[in-house]
């Protein structure tokens, strides 16, 4: 079997707007928070109850907008973030996002 490839921007091609619009959703922003430990994650770790089309269409828009990295092994589908490329190109925005993020979960 060979591994799903995925096509993921260059830093280059990453803008803000994206990156904001793909924060935006808050399934989306869930994702991040449980990412943010810095490790790769199973995408079916990253959103409880999601039908799998649904969890894979958020994780495509991640992805699409220069969030995370995406690489198959195996059947699973493991994601990380893409910090050190988002922090170089938007310093402070994605630590301010995952912290407003986590402030208001810990709020519910």
């Amino acid at each position: 079997m060979t591994p799903r490839e995925y096509h993921h921007p260059n830093p280059d091609d990453i803008s803000l707007p994206r990156v904001l619009a793909a924060l935006s959703d808050p399934t989306r922003l869930e994702m991040i928070c449980r990412l943010a430990d810095g490790q790769e994650h199973d995408s079916l770790e990253l959103a409880d109850d999601l039908p799998r089309s649904t969890l894979t269409y958020h994780t495509r828009m991640l992805r699409e907008a220069g969030v995370t990295w995406t690489r198959s092994e195996g059947r699973a589908c493991l994601i990380r973030l893409r910090r050190k490329d988002l922090d170089e190109l938007f310093p402070g925005v994605l630590a301010a996002l995952i912290a407003n993020a986590a402030s208001k979960a810990a709020q519910e």
